[in-house]
């Protein structure tokens, strides 16, 4: 990896040059019916860490900690095979189901109501989606009114018998999931999918007026349809829908460690042109309605992703793609992470996917639980990233890339929170080898002071924790730099993120 030297890094931080407000469902999670997410995961009556309702109260406390400002459900592949009502009622009346996304028995243990219950104990939104594959229009339509409308009718009725009076308001709701893609069930092309998205949403519209729905987009940038897909889609359903989806899993296949922390070039191009569609179909259209981007499935997954890493046998709960995590890929979200600041503009919703075990930050074991590498990184922007995303100015020494030529050694993010007086700088290192001096400079006035500094770092970019040595990578807190002259001075260790709280005003 060669470097161009330079003797310090600046930071350029100015509270006036403001991006967007921050969403704070940028800070969204994603939890399927696929290997142990659900079951063994969430809900595990046998484990000792169960409550009586079957919740995994140790999961709900390290999610909790994640802060997940929704939470997407069911599915996924899942999702467009999935019967919703065989979720619901009596636990003992619930069919035993072939699911054919996985090759897994599902036993419909937990469904609609259970997942509801769990998003009340952890303070999260419910994000729930239609299924667009197998699903009817009539069939998604009628999920909304067994979830959000008062008793006196069929499904809100039926919700009522199950022990739930009150409505529960679900205000997201996706439109099924990467029907882009032919291993999806029911499969359909743009036009097909749009059509039927645009006469789903105006049934489901009808029932509550007051929800969010979310399209779905290309299921990655390199699908061969990308990124006409979403224009047609677009095009057909634009002012039916609020949000547009996008999905994407990063990788290191070919060991390249440079050009893996350099992905947020890619993730941003990803952005630019759905933007850019966005923009072209709003015009087209001559509409004034807006649609926002939603990355509602993110996250590096490549090691488990062989053919048995994907079918279940027809086994209840299989280990499916349970990735090990180490710190580049650790350093990889929080780049993504960083873009999404970056892009506070047009992307107001991002979904970590998943939350449990299946290609997540926490694993667990029936009487146990993992923080991976990637679980500190989300945990410090979720904490501290609040307000608005600022334009930060970054001079940084370069260092070349194979597949993006030369980038900074820095990759930056920041926000100021206004009411609470706050800001938060988001730094990765991508160093493998130097440490680097930054410069932090406040143009527009100094904080107060820095009130706290957490870093995660490492001499090994494949280090990873295990249930043994659970604290291999972890963010811990360091010492905070004074304030001089408006500026203060700290030294990045190689293949690190610094994240830094300063109390302004």
């Amino acid at each position: 990896m060669a470097i161009s030297q330079s003797p310090t890094a600046h930071i350029f931080i100015d509270t006036n040059r403001v991006i967007s407000p921050i969403s704070p469902l940028l800070f969204s999670g994603f939890a399927e019916h696929m290997g142990r997410s659900i079951y063994e995961g969430i809900y595990d009556p046998a484990s000792p860490h169960a409550d009586e309702r079957g919740l995994r109260k140790d999961v709900m406390a390290a999610m909790r900690e994640l802060n997940f400002r929704a939470l997407r459900y069911p599915g996924g592949n899942f999702l467009s095979g999935y019967r919703w009502l065989d979720g619901v009622g009596p636990r003992d009346q619930r069919p035993r189901r072939r699911d054919l996304a996985w090759q897994s028995i599902e036993t419909n243990q937990f469904g609609t109501n259970e997942f509801m219950d769990f998003c009340k104990s952890i303070n999260t939104e419910p994000m729930l989606a239609a299924n667009m594959g197998t699903g009817t229009i009539q069939d998604a339509a009628n999920l909304v009114e067994y979830c959000n409308a008062p008793v006196g009718t069929q499904y809100a009725d039926l919700r009522a018998s199950h022990g739930y009076h009150e409505p529960y308001g679900v205000k997201y709701w996706c439109l099924g999931n990467e029907m882009d893609g032919p291993w999806q069930i029911g499969h359909l092309d743009a036009e097909d999918y749009g059509k039927k998205a645009r006469e789903a949403a105006k049934l489901m519209r009808w029932h509550d007026p007051s929800i969010n729905l979310v399209l779905c987009g290309s299921s990655s940038s390199g699908m061969p349809t990308y990124p006409e897909w979403d224009r047609v889609a677009l095009e057909l359903c634009w002012d039916q829908v609020d949000y547009h989806s996008l999905h994407y899993y990063a990788g290191n296949r070919e060991d390249d460690t440079g050009s893996f922390l350099a992905l947020s070039a890619e993730f941003e191009a990803f952005l630019d042109t759905l933007i850019g569609t966005l923009r072209y179909v709003k015009a087209k259209n001559r509409s004034k309605h807006d649609v926002y981007l939603s990355w509602d499935e993110w996250n590096v997954w490549y090691k488990a992703s062989g053919s048995s890493d994907m079918q279940g046998g027809w086994a209840e709960a299989p280990h499916l793609i349970e990735e090990v995590y180490n710190l580049e890929d650790a350093l990889v979200v929080a780049q993504w992470m960083n873009v999404f600041l970056r892009k506070s503009d047009m992307l107001k919703i991002a979904c970590l996917a998943q939350a449990v075990n299946v290609i997540a930050p926490i694993l667990t074991t029936r009487d146990g639980l993992l923080k991976q590498t990637i679980y500190y990184p989300f945990m410090l922007f979720s904490r501290l990233a609040s307000g608005a995303a600022l334009d930060v100015a970054v001079k940084a020494p370069m260092y070349s890339t194979a597949l993006f030529g030369d980038m900074p050694l820095l990759d930056v993010s920041a926000s100021y929170d206004e009411a609470s007086q706050t800001s938060a700088i988001f730094i990765v290192n991508r160093s493998q080898t130097d440490s680097l001096p930054v410069e932090l400079n406040w143009q527009d006035g100094a904080p107060q002071s820095i009130t706290s500094v957490y870093q995660l770092a490492g001499t090994d970019p494949k280090a990873a924790n295990s249930f043994e040595q659970p604290d291999i990578i972890k963010a811990v807190q360091i010492g905070a730099p004074a304030i001089v002259d408006k500026c203060a001075e700290l030294v990045l260790p190689p293949l690190s993120f610094t994240a830094i709280e300063a109390r302004m005003g």
